[in-house]
């Protein structure tokens, strides 16, 4: 059926009586939250598909990401990349901490590891790198300045559900990686987010920060918060989960088709294909150049929207430019970021998008 407008995202859903028949024993258990029975099996099936050995579930990936940095007792200056959504540095101001700004690269969007080391002072605790659209960051060269000055990792891994590098899935990556599963993910619990880890100790301390800091019903040995993932959310995980492979493969068809009618366009520069690594087709950002293509990022937007078709410019701003941060901290100027947040543009992508509406899109982009 042909739709009216085409949004930039919209969530993959499970066949509804699938997710009726996956719900209907809380009715009988009334077990709704507090790591029931379908968090513990969400849980198992998530260390199987993203293979890694440990994961702990939450309400979203924002708080998710909030506890791996308060778990990690993690001080002073975090080193990340402005060129994110909000909730990356947001998590580290609310740590009460201070985010330093490193610059990304042009190729993959992701931060440039050849200026990470200038950035790092005594007050530095951690480097928290961003994949990006799916794009996977140096993890190794990361790993390296990470072990010269004993630093922690933790990836914001949102944008990177179920990607391999070489046959090493992304989570094993770090110290902790943060994967969101809001519902405009390629794996959503509607809103959920998880920490994937190899040290198993960090299981038990994200569960108390989870739960209010509480060990058992009479002990609270540290300040906690409340980020539970609900039996009905993780209910939504276990048969978006079921249907995963072949939801990220129908996006990869419509991925291929945008390559097919828009590569080697003038003026439109589409993000390089990472060597060696497995893709989850998770975003599709275009990055136009008005000199060369003849109309620049929001032009473009514009004309989409006058056709009901709605992209995003994302990431736009970059986040060191929040006035939330103004006077908070020195703010480290990061010129590449800057250049592709003003010129960048995601196009729509999600398993429904067909083929024929994605020739739609690129037919109003080039006449």
């Amino acid at each position: 059926m042909k739709r009216n407008s085409i949004p930039v995202v919209e969530p993959s859903m499970p066949p509804y009586e699938e997710y009726i028949n996956e719900i209907k024993n809380l009715w009988d258990n009334r077990w709704l939250t507090h790591t029931g029975p379908k968090h513990q099996a969400l849980e198992n099936g998530l260390c199987e598909f993203l293979g890694v050995d440990n994961i702990s579930l939450f309400a979203n990936g924002h708080l998710a990401l909030e506890i791996a940095i308060n778990g990690l007792q993690l001080t002073g200056e975090i080193i990340t990349t402005p060129f994110t959504f909000a909730s990356t540095t947001q998590a580290i101001v609310r740590n009460k901490l201070t985010p330093v700004f490193c610059d990304i690269n042009e190729n993959d969007y992701t931060i440039d590891v050849t200026k990470i080391e200038e950035l790092i002072t005594e007050n530095t605790s951690a480097i928290l790198p961003v994949h990006v659209y799916g794009n996977i960051c140096d993890v190794h060269k990361i790993e390296e300045i990470a072990n010269k000055y004993n630093l922690k990792v933790i990836y914001d891994a949102a944008h990177a559900f179920g990607i391999k590098l070489g046959n090493t899935p992304v989570g094993n990556f770090g110290d902790v990686s943060m994967f969101s599963f809001h519902a405009t993910k390629v794996f959503h619990t509607v809103e959920g987010g998880g920490l994937t880890y190899q040290d198993p100790k960090y299981k038990d301390i994200f569960a108390k920060i989870r739960q209010f800091g509480m060990e058992g019903q009479e002990s609270v040995p540290i300040v906690g918060t409340n980020a539970k993932m609900t039996e009905i959310h993780a209910a939504m995980g276990l048969c978006n989960l079921r249907h995963i492979t072949e939801e990220i493969a129908k996006r990869g068809l419509a991925m291929n088709r945008y390559r097919e009618l828009l590569t080697g366009v003038k003026g439109i520069r589409l993000c390089e294909v990472q060597e060696n690594v497995t893709p989850n087709y998770s975003y599709f950002p275009v990055l136009f150049n008005k000199d060369e293509f003849g109309k620049d990022r929001d032009e473009v937007a514009d004309l989409l929207a006058k056709n009901n078709i709605f992209a995003r410019k994302y990431f736009y701003p970059l986040t060191n430019g929040f006035s939330a941060y103004k006077d908070m901290f020195q703010i480290q100027e990061t010129h590449i970021a800057k250049k592709i947040a003003d010129n960048i543009l995601t196009l729509p992508l999600y398993s429904d998008l067909s083929l024929e509406e994605v020739e739609q899109i690129c037919k109003v982009i080039l006449e």
